[in-house]
């Protein structure tokens, strides 16, 4: 099974969730007009916002094809397709999402650099997705995983922004990219933003994905021993057959 074939797959298993998809484009809209009327805060709250909406679908769709990877993998299946296959079904999604908000706040900001609004949002996108799938690999339920991911989300909004421990945290970089976005400030908001970016996927990529082939490798089992009959053949008591090597039935 190609990584193609199953990212159409799971494009095809999300499809279904309408619900769900709704959500997925409704939230990030929420957060975006809240702090509207604040610029740079919008444009910080609206990438949290796609960074919780794809990060939790992310969750939702690794957890329900948990069993059917299991089966796909004994059949042949490769784990690492079976991993970026929908890994690319869900920043597919993202992009779609990231577009639309793009067009959002090009039509409803006056932002000086607005294509460093295009790089926070797929930035954002491309942090969430693994990021979901960490999630799912360490709390295997959705409900659970909903609220480690809803922790992460509101340490990102209570964190001081500059101290050290909000550099810990996977989205830092929308604060940094964000006010490159709006505000008068040098290089070195984006410079930081893209590094900050660039270790945390990478980080995330390599657990999600060395724990997923972990998960799905295949079991070795011992060769059964072979069956011993306890009692003796005893030729003399076969009768005639004996000689020739029968048993009587």
């Amino acid at each position: 099974m190609t990584l193609l074939t199953v990212a159409v797959t799971s494009l095809r298993e999300l499809s279904r969730r309408r619900v769900a998809l709704l959500f997925v484009f409704v939230l990030p809209l929420v957060f975006y007009l809240v702090r509207i009327d604040v610029p740079w805060q919008a444009l910080r709250f609206l990438a949290l916002g796609v960074g919780w909406a794809i990060a939790t679908l992310a969750l939702f769709s690794h957890v329900a094809a948990r069993r059917l990877d299991q089966r796909l993998s004994v059949i042949g299946a490769s784990p690492t397709a079976l991993f970026f296959g929908r890994q690319l079904a869900i920043i597919s999604t993202g992009l779609v999402v990231a577009g639309i908000y793009f067009v959002l706040v090009a039509v409803t900001q006056d932002v000086p650099r607005l294509p460093a609004v295009a790089l926070l949002l797929v930035t954002t996108v491309l942090i969430a997705a693994p990021l979901g799938a960490v999630v799912s690999l360490v709390v295997p339920r959705e409900l659970e995983g909903a609220l480690a991911l809803l922790s992460i989300m509101a340490l990102q909004l209570l964190v001081d922004p500059d101290g050290t421990a909000a550099k810990l945290l996977p989205l830092w970089s929308t604060r940094e990219l964000s006010a490159y976005a709006i505000e008068p400030v040098g290089a070195t908001y984006l410079h930081q933003g893209l590094a900050h970016f660039a270790i945390t996927l990478v980080v995330c990529i390599l657990i999600a994905w060395a724990a997923s082939i972990l998960r799905l490798r295949p079991v070795r089992l011992d060769a059964p021993d072979e069956y011993q009959d306890a009692t003796p053949l005893n030729t003399h008591d076969a009768g005639p057959d004996g000689a020739n090597g029968r048993l009587r039935v």
